[in-house]
C-alpha cells in the first residue's frame, strides 16, 4: 500500500470515528442513548485523535 493512499484511508477512518463520536454525544445528549456509557464517547474521540496523529506521522516520517 503506498503512502498516499494508507493517509487517505487513515484520514477517512478519523473521519468515520469522529462522526460516530460526534453523533453518540449528540444522540446521548438528546436522551436517545441513554443506555450507552460516557467512556465508549471517550474511546470514540481518543481514538480519532489517535487515528489523527498516525494520520500525521504517516505523512511526515518517510520510513513509516
Amino acid at each position: 500500500m503506498s503512502q498516499s493512499s494508507l493517509n487517505r484511508r487513515l484520514t477517512q477512518v478519523f473521519g468515520i470515528l469522529l462522526g460516530m463520536g460526534i453523533a453518540v454525544w449528540l444522540l446521548r445528549g438528546f436522551g436517545v442513548l441513554t443506555f450507552l456509557p460516557g467512556g465508549i464517547i471517550w474511546l470514540l474521540f481518543l481514538a480519532a485523535i489517535a487515528v489523527a496523529i498516525l494520520s500525521y506521522v504517516q505523512k511526515t516520517w518517510w520510513r513509516f
